[in-house]
């Protein structure tokens, strides 16, 4: 899976650069217009677009038949059962073209959040404006089998963050919590040590300083949850399967703020933009 995201990290940095003269909202919207239209593409060349058509077509005949024969409820009948059946039939062959399609999709949307939809961790006086009386919780999570080793756990962090409630361990459930507030601004990275000098690391942005192309708050180990966080590679040298925090909203001047409003902007963009080219390319959905 790592492959996969450095794979997909590589085009998105190449999608991204013609637009970042824009902001980042039209660059949302752009993208996910673009990637509506090359779904849509997509769809047209693995789907059945002969058989939807005729399931359309057939489905449309029968609602004239309803409607001619209203009064005989022998014919309504079959009719209604007819449409019902092949309404089954029209959603079937939509519904299996889009599971390879949803493939690209996860991964699209990945990108965009992780590249748009946080901002880093203010520094303390301008944080706790916002949150009186509290830190960051960074939570680290063993994998499974293994939750006894959190007893063990060193956590050093950067000189940009200050130590506000020390770490908390569960060995029972293999969790353990530290909070900590930012003091400077920088792109550095959490420690976590064990035993034997194993060692595995998480990036935290914090302050008002350049932030990364891609950030996230979570770096894990689960491969199907490594689909959702590109940011950083899985875990590999400790047996950590997960450590999250989280970050502020970015602040998106015309749009819903953060991961909020780049999903709205990704559904409603690519939907709008592949409307635009249904029939000129002639689709059929």
């Amino acid at each position: 899976m790592n492959a996969i995201n450095r794979a997909a990290t590589a085009v998105f940095d190449l999608l991204v650069l013609p637009f970042q003269a824009l902001g980042p909202e039209l660059t949302i919207v752009i993208l996910s217009g673009l990637f509506g239209i090359v779904a849509l593409i997509l769809f047209k060349f693995i789907s059945f677009q002969k058989s939807i058509k005729s399931t359309k077509d057939k489905i449309k005949g029968g609602m004239i038949e309803i409607r001619i024969y209203q009064n005989d409820l022998g014919i309504v009948s079959k009719a209604v059962g007819k449409v019902l059946g092949r309404n089954f039939q029209y959603m079937g062959l939509n519904i299996l073209p889009f599971i390879p399609l949803s493939i690209p999709f996860v991964l699209a949307l990945a990108q965009l959040v992780c590249r748009f939809g946080f901002a880093p961790i203010p520094e303390w006086d301008e944080y706790k404006q916002h949150a009186p009386g509290g830190g960051v919780v960074i939570e680290i999570s063993m994998e499974k089998g293994a939750e006894a080793a959190i007893a063990d756990l060193e956590v050093r962090v950067p000189d940009t963050l200050e130590v506000k409630q020390p770490l908390m361990r569960n060995s029972g459930v293999g969790k353990a919590w530290i909070e900590v507030v930012a003091v400077g601004s920088g792109n550095e990275e959490l420690e976590f040590v064990f035993p034997g000098g194993k060692l595995d690391t998480k990036s935290i942005v914090t302050g008002d300083g350049p932030s990364p192309k891609l950030m996230a708050g979570e770096r894990v180990s689960n491969f199907w949850k490594q689909w959702l966080w590109p940011a950083e590679p899985s875990f590999e040298n400790t047996e950590i399967d997960e450590v999250k925090f989280t970050y502020p909203d970015r602040e998106l001047r015309w749009m819903p703020d953060g991961v909020i409003g780049v999903l709205v902007a990704f559904v409603v963009a690519s939907m709008a933009f592949g409307l635009l080219i249904l029939k000129p390319l002639g689709i059929t959905i």
